[in-house]
């Protein structure tokens, strides 16, 4: 895999260099403004681009700027935002599209190097890595005029995981319940959320997405 790496802070960007060679992900490029991330993607067209929201010269929205910017150039670009905030508006943006190949994880919480390269492993296959934090944040609330409002609490966890990337294995082991009775869950979900069934489409993918691109801030949030 051929990786392009938007990293203000030196010491956390050669770290991430060197711990995704040794796990055998060719860094291409390692930058750090918003700027340099969109001529390096141009130059190098990678797998994938791991970014972080805020770049230099504002440190404000450079770097998922750049991030959105990419994904409209190249449709479905993998982008693993890797961030110490939250950033809800942000967030909301990326998955807009609905087309898949998105993560976001929070700095201070990848606490496992093996867990970190599945998730860049899993976003460049096409698929989701939500970090719980970023989940709750966003499924704060949602429109009483979309269909995902119609979700149980039970339903709203299963997809909580289903965001994380989780296997429905690995979901009936985190709420203590049968596999069959995650299926029969994951299968309302889509009912809910009007995901027929098609051969071409990822509906784990489609399913959160569409939740995600209708939830609203929390109004107690910040």
């Amino acid at each position: 895999m051929r990786v392009v790496l938007a990293e203000d802070v030196y010491l956390l960007r050669e770290g991430l260099t060197h711990l995704l060679r040794a796990h055998g992900i060719e860094i291409v490029a390692a930058v750090d403004t918003g700027a340099e991330l969109l001529d390096a993607l141009a130059r190098h067209r990678p797998d994938a681009a791991i970014v972080d929201v805020r770049l230099p010269p504002g440190y404000t929205d450079e770097g998922v700027r750049a991030a959105i910017e990419a994904r409209t150039r190249r449709p479905g670009f993998p982008v693993l935002v890797l961030s110490q905030y939250v950033e809800q508006i942000y967030a909301r943006e990326l998955l807009a599209d609905g087309a898949g190949g998105l993560g976001y994880l929070l700095k201070d919480r990848v606490f496992d190097t093996s867990h970190f390269v599945d998730a860049l492993r899993r976003v460049a296959s096409g698929g989701t890595a939500m970090d719980p934090e970023v989940i709750s944040k966003l499924l704060g609330g949602t429109s009483p005029l979309h269909p995902a409002a119609s979700l149980s609490p039970r339903e709203r966890e299963v997809l909580q995981l289903m965001a994380q990337g989780r296997s429905n294995a690995a979901i009936a082991g985190q709420l203590y319940i049968s596999e069959g009775t995650v299926s029969k869950h994951i299968a309302a979900i889509f009912a809910k959320l009007g995901l027929e069934d098609s051969g071409d489409s990822n509906r784990r993918v489609l399913a959160v997405l569409a939740f995600l691109n209708h939830a609203r801030p929390d109004p107690a949030g910040p």
